[in-house]
C-alpha cells in the first residue's frame, strides 16, 4: 500500500499548481528604486548593476511612467547631487536634486502611484555617513534627527506620499512623525527601515549614489548576527508611529523578515538590494542561471517569508513578466 499519501497529485498540471499555489507575486507588490543625478545630460550606467542607471530628470520621468504603466506599486527615489557638504544641506534644499525630482514625478504621475523618498543624508554628505558628525568623528544621533525632520518636511512638500528614513538613528520615526504633523502633513506615511543591517551586499549601491563613505556604518546599522535586536528596533519604530516597516537586506535575512511579519500589525516591506541584484545578473550573464526564473524565484522567496511589498531593481521588468 506504500505510499498512501501522494502530494504529487496536486502538481500534475499547470492549472492544478496554480489552483493550490500558496504564495502570490503580483506587480502591485513591487516597488522600483530609482536614481536621479544632478548635472547629467544623458543617463549614466551603473557598472556593477547592469541595466540600472543614474537618470537625468527627463529620463527619470519617462522611466517612472513606464514602470507605473507596467503595474508597479510604487517608486522609491534617491538623489545624487553634484556637490556635497558636511551637513548634507542639499537634502533640505527645495532646489536640491531629490526634491526637484520629487516635484517632477508628482506633477507627471499625480496619485497614480505611491511616490516614496529616501529620507537619509548619506547621498548628500561629503563624508558619506547617514548623519552629521560630532567633534570626534562619530555620527551625532540627535543632531541628525533635527535635519531628518527638516528633510522629511521638504520631501513631503515636494510631493512624496511616503517618507523612508533609512539612517537607523534612534528616535527617527517619532521625530519625523511630529515634524510632519506640526506642519499639516499628517496624511504622509512613514516607511521605517526598522531592521537595516551593516551588510557587505550594499557594495553596488555605493557606486549607484557615488558614495563618499570612508570606513563603515557599524555604529548605527545592525550586526548581521543579531535577530532579537531587529525585533526590538521594529517594536520601537511601531511605537513611534511607523505606518510600514522594512527589513534590509532581504535574501540574507529571510529569517528576520519572517519574524518581523509575525509580530507586525502594519505592512512589511523588504529591500532586495543591489548586491543581491548584481549576483543574479552576473551569474545570468555568464549563462550559469536562467535569468527570468531566478528573478521570480528570488522575489517569491521574499514574499513567502512575509513581505507584503518588495523594493527591487527588477520591479518594472518583473511586473511585465507577471502581467
Amino acid at each position: 500500500m506504500f505510499p498512501e499519501h501522494r502530494p504529487r497529485r496536486l502538481r500534475t498540471t499547470p492549472a492544478m499548481r496554480r489552483l493550490v499555489g500558496e504564495t502570490t507575486l503580483r506587480p502591485r507588490q513591487l516597488i522600483l528604486p530609482m536614481f536621479v543625478a544632478e548635472g547629467l545630460d544623458q543617463p549614466r550606467p551603473i557598472s556593477s548593476m547592469p541595466g540600472v542607471v543614474q537618470h537625468t530628470r527627463d529620463t527619470l520621468r519617462k522611466a517612472a511612467v513606464d514602470a507605473v504603466n507596467a503595474g508597479v506599486g510604487g517608486l522609491m527615489l534617491f538623489g545624487i547631487p553634484e556637490t556635497r557638504d558636511a551637513e548634507g544641506s542639499g537634502a533640505v534644499d527645495e532646489r536640491g536634486i531629490l526634491n526637484v525630482a520629487l516635484r517632477d514625478l508628482r506633477a507627471e504621475l499625480g496619485d497614480a502611484t505611491v511616490l516614496m523618498a529616501d529620507t537619509c543624508l548619506d547621498e548628500f554628505t561629503d563624508h558619506g555617513h547617514c548623519g552629521v558628525l560630532d567633534a570626534d568623528g562619530g555620527v551625532d544621533n540627535d543632531a541628525t534627527l533635527r535635519i531628518y525632520a527638516e528633510m522629511a518636511v521638504a520631501q513631503a512638500e515636494a510631493g512624496a506620499h511616503v517618507l523612508g528614513p533609512s539612517g537607523m538613528m534612534d528616535g527617527q520615526i517619532g521625530v519625523i512623525r511630529r515634524a510632519l504633523d506640526e506642519v499639516g502633513h499628517s496624511d504622509k506615511a512613514i516607511l521605517a527601515y526598522a531592521a537595516k543591517y551593516a551588510s557587505a551586499f550594499y557594495g553596488p549601491f555605493r557606486e549607484a549614489v557615488d558614495s563618499q563613505l570612508k570606513g563603515d556604518r557599524k555604529t548605527y546599522q545592525q550586526d548581521p548576527g543579531n535577530s532579537r535586536e531587529a525585533l526590538r528596533e521594529i517594536e520601537l519604530d511601531l511605537a513611534e508611529g511607523a505606518d510600514m516597516i522594512m527589513v534590509k537586506p532581504a535574501l540574507s535575512y529571510l529569517d528576520v523578515l519572517k519574524a518581523a511579519a509575525d509580530i507586525s500589525p502594519v505592512p512589511v516591506a523588504a529591500y532586495n538590494i543591489s548586491g543581491e541584484y548584481a549576483m543574479v545578473e552576473a551569474a545570468a550573464a555568464n549563462g550559469w542561471l536562467e535569468r527570468e526564473r531566478t528573478v521570480l524565484e528570488v522575489l517569491t522567496s521574499i514574499r513567502r517569508a512575509g513581505a507584503d511589498m518588495i523594493l527591487t531593481y527588477w520591479a518594472a521588468e518583473a511586473a511585465a513578466w507577471l502581467d
